[in-house]
């Protein structure tokens, strides 16, 4: 069976990397020993799993035994261990395969998040800031550092836009399916006659990477520096703080003037660079295979709703994957992890589906 030969192989692994944490010479190289230890957490779990694995499949082999030597009085015994054994490996198997989908490389990464006001006017701002709030309060609660990289306030309050560096573990994984638009439904407090109005603002996450973590040779991008203009005051037009970007082969350009900082411009700037290059593969792809059943989570499409805040039914439906939810107000407050764990479920379901595991 395929499946037990990853895992034996994934076993194999596991015991060689526990004998390099004894090893004195990667004990004493800082970097090494951390990388070997996080590979090796990061394996814990499947083993976990594949141990009681293997000890429900000698549970179902004995049972069979027992069956086949025709011991009568031992045959109900048998029958329910059989059962017990089968019921168990049917939803240990399930479990394997998801934590066997290959990990995402750009997980482990930190992020820029955007977050802009879109149709709706005023209200549209409100809501951009009460995504900042919920976004913030999600962070804290996940451990998350994040710094405020530039602000444009609405006209009466939230935000027209808001940027964001966030950092911690695993933030990416977190966060990359939050990027596309997000509509609330409610009555504004300037809504004299009760009327439910609907208002949008859009997400952007963008995993923070450098040139090495890419596919990209530097010879190929192009990197001007220039005066920003605009909001900002005299020492942004002083410095030549903005950034952008040209990779000379696609001639895809992206440029930043989000913050003073030219260096962290720089990081913006790669990274809306890096999504429009995914953008331009992914829609050249999908294109030439346009039969194929195009996967509803993380397609980088961020045009499409991809959630809606109804706020007089206390409702929130994630529309990707159909999920609705009768918590409103926990999730405003920060409470994401069910919507968040169950768009990471679908994602993986749906790469099971496509074959990425057998």
């Amino acid at each position: 069976m395929q499946l037990l030969q990853k895992l034996e192989s994934i076993h194999d692994r596991y015991r060689t990397l526990e004998e390099r944490l004894s090893d004195p010479e990667v004990v004493s190289n800082i970097a090494e020993y951390t990388k070997t230890s996080k590979e090796y957490k990061d394996l814990e779990e499947i083993i976990r799993l594949y141990m009681e694995y293997k000890r429900f499949l000698q549970q179902q082999t004995d049972a069979k035994e027992i069956l086949d030597s025709g011991d009568q009085d031992m045959a109900e015994y048998a029958k329910e261990e059989l059962q017990s054994a089968e019921t168990a490996l049917e939803d240990l198997e399930a479990r394997l395969k998801i934590k066997l989908v290959p990990k995402d490389p750009e997980d482990s990464k930190d992020v820029i998040f955007e977050i802009r006001s879109g149709t709706g006017g005023s209200e549209a701002s409100l809501f951009a800031g009460d995504l900042f709030r919920m976004y913030t309060r999600f962070f804290d609660l996940q451990g998350f550092r994040y710094e405020v990289v530039s602000e444009t306030e609405g006209s009466v309050g939230g935000y027209s836009k808001i940027v964001l560096d966030v950092s911690g573990t695993d933030v990416y994984a977190k966060l990359k399916f939050e990027s596309g638009a997000h509509r609330v439904q409610r009555v504004p407090d300037t809504e004299a006659s009760g009327r439910v109005h609907t208002s949008a603002a859009t997400v952007v996450v963008l995993p923070k990477m450098e040139v090495e973590d890419l596919d990209i040779n530097k010879a190929d991008l192009r990197v001007d520096t220039f005066r920003s203009s605009g909001a900002g005051g005299q020492h942004v037009n002083k410095t030549e703080s903005g950034v952008r970007f040209t990779h000379l082969p696609t001639g895809v350009v992206a440029e930043s003037t989000d913050s003073r900082s030219q260096h962290k411009n720089r990081e913006i700037a790669f990274g809306r660079l890096i999504q429009k290059i995914k953008d331009q593969t992914l829609h050249a792809h999908q294109s030439s295979v346009a039969a194929q059943r195009r996967s509803l989570v993380g397609s980088g499409d961020r045009s499409d709703k991809i959630r809606t805040y109804n706020f007089p039914q206390n409702r929130v439906t994630d529309h990707r994957i159909n999920l609705t939810l009768y918590n409103l107000t926990d999730i405003m407050n920060g409470n994401l992890d069910e919507v968040i764990e169950s768009l990471r479920v679908a994602d993986n379901m749906d790469k099971l589906q496509q074959g990425d595991i057998e």
